[in-house]
């Protein structure tokens, strides 16, 4: 027990004669750590930018290939009946049309 109150004494007497050392280290620690703008919410919001950016390319590429789809569908009415049989399997009067899923 006295080894404990020795040590604290120890760290007393340095707190008091270094307290703008010990009050800069504190708000260091508490910028760095416990702050609402600490060095892990930093790293935190830089993740999830960079996601973001991901996404940002991802729905840009989308938006490019439904551009150039649409412009196609527009310009080519081969195209557009393609399409609409594909994608909502319409078809002729005279025709059926079987669907086939894979398993």
């Amino acid at each position: 027990m006295s080894n404990v109150y020795s040590w604290l004494k120890k760290c007393w007497g340095y707190i008091k004669s270094h307290p703008y050392l010990c009050t800069f280290t504190l708000f260091m620690v508490w910028i760095s750590l416990l702050d609402q703008h600490s060095i892990y919410s930093i790293i935190q919001d830089y993740r999830q930018s960079k996601s973001y950016e991901r996404e940002k390319a991802d729905y840009l590429e989308k938006i490019n290939n439904y551009t150039k789809m649409l412009e196609e569908l527009q310009t080519n009415d081969e195209n557009l009946v393609k399409f609409a049989r594909e994608q909502y399997y319409m078809r002729a009067a005279d025709e059926d049309v079987f669907i086939v899923q894979e398993k």
